[in-house]
């Protein structure tokens, strides 16, 4: 793959960095101020790649390192405004660090709209000895484990009216895997909130399976309890007209393993924010992520693992995939180690695959560290074509190019889908995959 970029920060390899003092404020990255809304290269379509420099320059604002957006020294990751007020969170531009990739007018209306469309059925099986109620909105659990980030996310919240609580009771191993399907039939926008709670000592593995047609704005809260260990995986298989906006916030317990798997396929707009807090020591998070774009798809995924407490340890490895005109993916994955954070051990990495022309791929990861004193930190992102030597080793042994391509996807993503851990949607999700790539005659 070309166009690669690598980072790596451990006092226990070469190059060590011995003063991150100056760290705090170069990686302080984040929303124009109000005085930037004439800045060009902006527009509801997300960011203009072809937009000159001249707007921000005649502010006075230095550039962000991987676009146009102006440097807030402020803004850090950790800061970021939550809050469930809907109007702590001001209306959209498309200016915003956050929202520059997305292309707003494609959001159906999620930002600027009330939310009153029909949520999509929610229907639990294989819970066996898993306890599953639906709860109006005034039930105290609920917002325990998740304070909204962003306008939409915000507008869910204060647009739901009943939830379902998924909890896996203390010191049980569920009965197989906990079947979420989320059947969506309207277009209207909707809001829907999902909690889903792993007791201390349990262990489940929790499948969120998104399918039908949707204009849906939706918060999944998660609590791994201390010891326990949780697996859940969001599928998104929507038709091609549906619109997904989905928070979805763990936090994770002392000595917990929490493991977090998103597969995006279908869908017109499809963004999804993941993230994982640790508020206790010895706790172990694993991110993963697939996602296939064809023609005029959107698929978009920024995650935040956030090592607030000490002797925690991230991986984080999402891998997609990219074919037609104007398919388009989003990858950006924020890692903040904060000051109290020592002993931490991290480590992301992002591919893309560019399997035609008229595909476009953005990648940014971010790394955010308050304190030295870490056992290690980095973060990998590579965007390219096929390897051309891996094509010619499977020519040369007589496989005809057209299935060696595919070979190549396949190896390519299979890592994702392997960790799953259940059989049938794995075999489900590779299927998905051959149709991807038989759709564009690859």
């Amino acid at each position: 793959m070309a166009e690669t970029t690598h980072t790596e920060i451990s006092p226990d390899t070469e190059g060590e960095v011995t003063d991150l003092g100056d760290l705090d404020e170069k990686a302080r990255l984040g929303a124009p101020s109000g005085a930037a809304a004439s800045i060009d290269g902006f527009t509801e379509e997300g960011e203009s790649l072809s937009a000159d420099d001249q707007g921000s320059e005649q502010l006075g604002l230095k550039k962000h390192s991987h676009g146009n957006a102006p440097v807030v020294p402020e803004a850090s990751r950790g800061e970021r405004r939550r809050s469930f007020d809907l109007a702590d969170f001001p209306s959209l531009t498309g200016l915003e660090e956050d929202w520059r990739f997305t292309p707003l007018k494609r959001l159906r209306g999620l930002h600027t709209d009330a939310l009153t469309g029909t949520a999509p059925a929610v229907n639990v099986t294989g819970a066996g000895n898993v306890t599953v109620e639906t709860v109006d909105r005034s039930d105290a659990r609920l917002g325990t484990a998740a304070t909204p980030e962003d306008r939409v996310s915000a507008a869910a919240w204060n647009a739901f009216s009943d939830a379902t609580v998924i909890t896996i009771p203390k010191e049980t191993v569920a009965d197989g895997e906990v079947m979420v399907s989320v059947t969506g039939s309207t277009s209207g926008a909707a809001a829907q909130h999902i909690l889903i709670h792993a007791e201390a000592f349990s262990k489940a593995v929790v499948v969120l399976d998104h399918t039908g047609s949707v204009t849906l704005a939706q918060n999944v809260e998660i609590i791994v309890g201390d010891g326990a260990e949780l697996t859940v995986v969001s599928v998104q298989e929507w038709d091609d007209d549906a619109v997904h906006v989905s928070s979805q916030q763990a936090k994770v317990g002392r000595d917990a393993r929490y493991k977090h798997v998103v597969v995006s396929l279908g869908g017109d707009l499809v963004r999804l924010t993941p993230s994982s807090i640790f508020t206790a020591t010895g706790a172990e998070v694993e991110m993963y992520g697939l996602y296939f774009a064809d023609a005029g798809q959107h698929l978009e995924q920024r995650l935040l693992v956030d090592h607030a407490v000490p002797n925690c340890k991230s991986r984080v490895t999402y891998k997609g995939a990219l074919q037609g005109d104007d398919a388009h993916t989003v990858w950006v994955g924020d890692v903040l180690i904060r000051k109290a954070a020592e002993g931490t051990d991290t480590y992301e990495t992002n591919r893309n695959l560019i399997l035609t022309d008229g595909a476009r791929s953005d990648s940014v990861p971010n790394l955010e560290i308050e304190t030295g004193l870490i056992e290690g930190a980095g973060h990998a992102s590579a965007t390219g074509r096929f390897d051309d030597e891996h094509l010619f080793y499977l020519m040369a042994r007589g496989i005809p190019e057209k299935d060696a391509r595919r070979l190549v996807v396949r190896g390519f993503l299979t890592e994702v889908i392997q960790q799953i851990k259940v059989p049938s949607l794995e075999e489900r999700l590779s299927a998905s995959v051959e149709r991807e790539l038989a759709a564009g005659n690859l």
